[in-house]
């Protein structure tokens, strides 16, 4: 009897690039600005992604803009996701905030902008030159999903 395995590459597309983007805008803003000066049409998932922890619950939004004439899948994803909790018995202090990351070894970005399909690397260079033309956006920078050790996130 033949015995198959499968792995996480199984299931992800080769041929795709992740760029890492610091901003303080909201998600929502981003995507606009995104639509905007890229000429894409990122539009908001019916489902975010879920991670369920055994302590808590996050919820990261994701944008998508699928470009059939290229035959390409554009997705904006959220890093951060912030939760406000109360305790009535600190007084002065007593709400704090509290941060999940989606992607935890990557603290330090706000947003993963995952590009499936084949793109030169020159193409890559023009969208970050012009993400970096955002106002609100700080930098963008590329991603070797190799070093991410919770990449199976980044699979949808």
């Amino acid at each position: 009897m033949q015995v198959h395995t499968v792995s996480l590459e199984d299931f992800s597309c080769a041929d795709y690039h992740i760029l890492g983007i610091h901003s303080a805008l909201e998600d929502y803003q981003l995507a606009y600005l995104l639509n905007s000066f890229l000429r894409v049409h990122f539009k908001r998932c019916e489902n975010d992604i879920d991670l369920k922890t055994k302590t808590s619950e996050s919820f990261f939004p994701l944008y998508e803009f699928t470009d059939d004439y290229n035959d390409n899948v554009w997705y904006l994803i959220s890093n951060v996701y912030k939760t406000n909790s109360k305790d009535p018995f600190n007084g002065l202090f007593a709400e704090s905030e509290t941060r999940s990351y989606l992607i935890p070894e990557k603290k330090k970005v706000d947003y993963f902008l995952k590009i499936e399909g084949e793109f030169t690397e020159n193409k890559i260079e023009n969208i970050k030159g012009v993400i970096h033309q955002i106002p609100g956006v700080i930098t963008s920078y590329n991603i070797d999903t190799n070093t991410l050790k919770s990449k199976e996130f980044l699979i949808f």
